[in-house]
């Protein structure tokens, strides 16, 4: 099921979403402010962000310019603001649509599945290369350098998450969820060992650095 974070300080409105998207199917989440929503998208991956511009703690701009770089799930803007200028240093800025209030719900749900339906398409692919890595999720095989590097699922997962997503940081609990499909309870020790061993077994068939370490955040690929 899509996961769908909604970030709107107008409780009547934000419920109003959730409501509609819920019977259309979607999971939300919904979030009041710019701090609270924060917390969600350090804490979770979701297939689309609803996001307004004027919320308490912090700004939607705000909110755009910290993910971006580190976050490519689609963000549609739901806001009042609607000058020309406004809608265009958004979508230059990295939003995926922009839509002005008042809007109909059915408007809404239809935006919505073109994002998911566009990032799935998009998605879709089965072969990522990075540097001299090459990861296929069909094949569930890796290649380095042109030679095939054996791992474990656990490892090619965790591969397979960093490589899907170059741009992000994910914290130990997301590539545990991730990797092991089980409820994470503080397994430092078992994300630290599996990166190494991912780091061990590449290490002889290339110089390049493949996962870099984010102290106190968690890991994502490396530059």
């Amino acid at each position: 099921m899509n996961q769908i974070l909604i970030i709107e300080d107008d409780t009547d409105i934000n419920n109003l979403m959730a409501k509609a998207l819920t019977k259309a199917g979607y999971n939300c989440m919904q979030a009041f402010s710019g701090t609270e929503a924060m917390i969600h998208l350090s804490d979770k991956v979701f297939d689309v962000i609803i996001l307004d511009l004027m919320l308490p703690g912090k700004s939607g701009n705000c909110i755009m310019e910290e993910i971006r770089p580190q976050i490519d799930t689609p963000v549609i803007v739901v806001s009042a603001k609607d000058a020309l200028d406004t809608k265009v240093n958004l979508l230059l800025s990295g939003a995926d649509d922009y839509m002005t209030k008042p809007f109909e719900i059915d408007e809404l749900l239809a935006r919505v599945a073109v994002q998911i339906r566009k990032h799935t398409s998009e998605g879709n692919k089965s072969s990522y290369s990075y540097k001299d890595l090459t990861l296929n999720t069909e094949e569930h095989s890796v290649t380095v350098c042109g030679q095939t590097v054996t791992f474990t699922r656990q490892e090619f997962k965790i591969l397979e998450l960093l490589i899907t997503h170059p741009k992000r940081v994910f914290s130990k609990k997301e590539i545990y969820d991730y990797a092991w499909d089980d409820r994470y309870i503080g397994e430092d020790r078992t994300i630290n060992v599996h990166i190494s061993n991912i780091r061990q077994k590449i290490k002889p068939l290339s110089d390049e650095e493949y996962i870099e370490t984010v102290w106190g955040v968690g890991f994502r690929l490396a530059d």
